[in-house]
């Protein structure tokens, strides 16, 4: 397992990706086509892979396919951290963070409970639990019905050694903003918004210096083309890249609720390899919108 101190330097300015989830025509994980995929994003520098993640349909996962793709992964990339997504009740967080360990992964994006509101209280004793449970690195993804506050996520900071990231889909600036100025360098920072290049140079004024990136599952060279421009501070480049790819390829993602996970799974299809459907209650793109995909892709890729 990699060192939390080391992974939590390593994403600190990296470009983070979530691949992902192949199921076979039954609806079934497909190991070979995952470690397929996996292979040949090996040959872009990533900072880390987050598997199982919303990108990689965590929510219609069992607990046991998840630690499944956690193996492939590490089987696939044993030099490279693995990093999975971990959620549902306390309860079962906790026990699908262990197994995640069991299975050789290096962290886990804490994603939100499920359905039902919580005061803060409460997000935070779930987040303190799942940390506890762990000698893993715990990255807090700030989304849905899962949100801390920067008093809270102080608290645990100063508590839980292995919580060493924030990542943060909420589009709140305010908060973002008042937690990196509180924690400071304790915590590495992600921008995890839906297609989070459309947000990353407002969030990188909040003190977010990086993100994670879902086109990189099918256009890894722009994706990395659009991270050293906005490393670099070259906004000319992140504009042209935004009318050029990033907005053209939102149009066909809001055109159906849900498909910022199926029009990454369609672009991987598109690019030669196997991956399948999504699983319900999310829903695979039209013929018509495979094509407007495709026609985005060929003038990328």
């Amino acid at each position: 397992m990699i060192d939390n101190d080391d992974l939590k330097e390593r994403i600190r300015n990296g470009l983070l990706s979530f691949p992902v989830t192949p199921f076979d025509a039954d609806g079934d994980f497909a190991p070979k086509p995952f470690a397929a995929h996996l292979e040949w994003l090996s040959s872009y520098p990533v900072a880390g892979l987050i598997v199982a993640g919303g990108t990689g349909e965590m929510f219609s996962l069992t607990p046991a396919e998840i630690v499944e793709v956690v193996k492939t992964a590490k089987a696939a990339q044993p030099n490279e951290p693995i990093i999975a997504g971990c959620g549902y009740g306390t309860r079962l967080a906790c026990e699908l963070a262990q197994g995640i360990e069991a299975a050789g992964g290096d962290g886990i994006l804490l994603l939100p409970h499920y359905l039902t509101e919580a005061p803060q209280e409460g997000v935070e004793a779930r987040i303190r639990a799942v940390c506890n449970a762990t000698k893993m690195a715990v990255i807090v993804y700030n989304r849905g019905q899962s949100r801390v506050s920067a008093e809270t996520l102080e608290r645990l900071a100063e508590e839980c050694p292995n919580l060493i990231g924030f990542k943060d889909g909420t589009g709140d600036i305010d908060t973002v903003r008042r937690v990196t100025l509180k924690l400071g360098d304790r915590l590495s920072y992600i921008g995890g918004m839906p297609t989070h290049e459309l947000f990353a140079q407002a969030y990188r004024g909040a003190g977010m210096p990086t993100y994670s990136s879902a086109v990189f599952n099918f256009v890894p060279e722009t994706a990395l083309t659009f991270h050293r421009a906005f490393t670099a501070g070259d906004d000319a480049t992140c504009e042209k890249l935004l009318a050029d790819f990033y907005y053209p390829f939102a149009k066909i993602r809001d055109r159906q609720t849900g498909y910022a996970v199926s029009a990454i799974k369609a672009g991987v299809i598109l690019r030669g390899f196997e991956a399948g459907s999504v699983r319900s209650p999310l829903t695979d793109l039209t013929g018509e919108e495979l094509e407007m995909m495709k026609a985005l892709i060929d003038g990328r890729a």
